[in-house]
């Protein structure tokens, strides 16, 4: 192990902590998608009077008191643990929930289908987190690392926390050559005798403990309570101080390590090598810093997390639609990047089945050379409108207004929508003033998916029409997003 001093400001993996119950999360959850509830200090404060007079809650403070800590840490931690993410709407925050969130509470009596749906949220989880400000400084995903390495026949089945602490939580981005290394210093450190560990951990407990407490109180207990792994206690211990603040006069703070180790349980062992053979450990973060798109597109590709294999486990009927909606964005980067543009026609398929999904509208691809790629029939109000999909390896840097008018005009309809994953500002110039709107991509997908999980089968286009016709010349991803925060939050 590092000594002290190599350890000091070292970067670190740092855990969620506050709770190790899911009860907690699960409560919160439920109240948030039962009352629509925003996440704001009012909402919260609702949230916790509820949850206390639903003796779901109960303050350790005296009666009249009231502090929101506990309501923020378990929104916080359905941030962390992918169970949905907070976004803005008209200034105010709501909580969104992830499809992996959603199938979650669709599930909550069935323990080995619970079991699996949070070993995929652990699989979603990387670093950098949008919920973790300290995992900026790493590029991974923790927990496959985790999974990859009990999997490996070299270790046994098994991590010691001994092993987790002292070099898993120090590694900043990944490959093989970082990995077979990460392995030998294990084998390596297991020729050491339990005591000569916890002696080690003893040397540099003011940069550790803090890491020790976070996955050992917290992380191990909450994912060996879902299942996920299971651990087997050392017969050896050692306490482990925090540094005694400047001008403190009470005692530090002692935390007890043990020899642990811990393994996959056999019911997670063969779905979750499944999924490391589809999603590597060595697979790249989504950037939360990607120049070329907003900050809110970047959580939902992140949250959007929602693999067929999951579905397959757990019995859950497949919506082929729906799965590929969720994959939407990423698939519109795949398609788009293609340098002899052979994947435009997938991404107008994707889009006919997409519009196809309201119940009143009937979408037929047409695309070709001068026509429309996909006429829609509005069955209300009997009006057609155009769908043009903008597939492009760079951003969308202008829209033909007048071919989009020629368009319309071949097949009667009244406006065109325009579906691009992203797009240049001056774009919007060229639609002003038109009968055209513009759609980001996932905006759309995220609002499909959101009425498919509600159980909505009698979706209406209506919503959107008027947000189309009220706002004719624009971008209306934003209204959509809107529109999706206000039904689904």
């Amino acid at each position: 192990m590092a000594t002290n001093e190599q350890l000091e400001g070292k970067p670190h993996w740092v855990f969620k902590k506050h709770t190790n119950d899911i009860k907690k999360f699960i409560d919160c959850a439920i109240y948030l998608k039962d009352n629509n509830a925003a996440v704001s200090q009012e909402s919260k404060s609702n949230m916790l009077h509820f949850l206390q007079d639903s003796n779901l809650y109960k303050s350790r403070l005296k009666s009249g008191d009231e502090v929101l800590d506990a309501m923020n840490h378990r929104i916080d931690g359905l941030n962390y643990y992918m169970f949905g993410y907070s976004s803005k709407l008209n200034g105010k925050k709501k909580f969104i929930f992830s499809p992996l969130g959603n199938l979650f509470l669709k599930h909550l009596g069935d323990k080995k289908k619970l079991e699996m749906i949070f070993a995929t949220m652990l699989f979603a989880i990387q670093f950098p987190h949008p919920a973790s400000r300290p995992s900026l400084n790493f590029s991974l995903y923790p927990f496959r690392l985790i999974f990859q390495l009990l999997l490996d026949s070299r270790l046994a089945g098994k991590l010691y926390n001994y092993e987790l602490i002292s070099f898993l939580i120090y590694v900043d981005k990944l490959n093989q050559d970082v990995y077979e290394e990460l392995v030998a210093k294990i084998l390596e450190s297991r020729k050491l005798t339990s005591t000569e560990k916890l002696s080690n951990l003893k040397r540099n407990e003011h940069q550790i403990v803090k890491s020790v407490y976070e996955w050992q109180y917290y992380n191990a207990k909450l994912i060996s309570s879902l299942g996920v792994i299971t651990t087997v206690t050392g017969d050896e211990s050692v306490k482990l101080y925090h540094p005694t603040k400047e001008g403190s006069k009470s005692a530090p703070t002692p935390r007890k390590i043990s020899d642990d180790y811990f393994s996959l349980t056999e019911t997670v062992t063969p779905y979750v090598k499944k999924m490391l053979s589809n999603y590597s450990v060595f697979e790249t973060p989504i950037a939360l810093n990607n120049r070329h798109k907003k900050s809110d597109d970047v959580i939902k590709a992140i949250y959007s997390f929602y693999p067929s294999e999951l579905l397959s486990e757990i019995g859950e009927e497949q919506d082929a639609t729906q799965v590929k909606l969720l994959k939407l964005p990423r698939l519109i980067e795949e398609y788009s990047t293609n340098p002899d543009n052979k994947t435009a026609d997938k991404f107008e398929d994707i889009l006919e089945e997409a519009f196809n999904m309201f119940i009143n509208v009937d979408a037929t691809k047409l695309s070709g050379p001068g026509r429309t790629d996909i006429e829609c029939l509005y069955i209300t109000e009997n009006e057609k409108f155009a769908v043009e999909a903008k597939s492009t390896a760079n951003k969308l840097n202008a829209i033909n207004s007048g071919r989009l008018y020629h368009h319309r005009q071949l097949i009667g309809a009244k406006y065109t929508v325009v579906v691009t994953p992203h797009y240049v500002p001056s774009v919007k110039f060229d639609i002003s003033g038109q009968d055209i709107v513009i759609i980001k991509a996932n905006t759309l997908s995220e609002y499909l998916y959101n009425n498919i999980v509600s159980d909505n089968r009698s979706m209406d286009y209506g919503a959107i029409h008027e947000i189309v016709e009220g706002n004719l010349g624009t971008d209306i991803s934003s209204a959509v997003s809107d529109l999706t925060l206000t039904h689904f939050g």
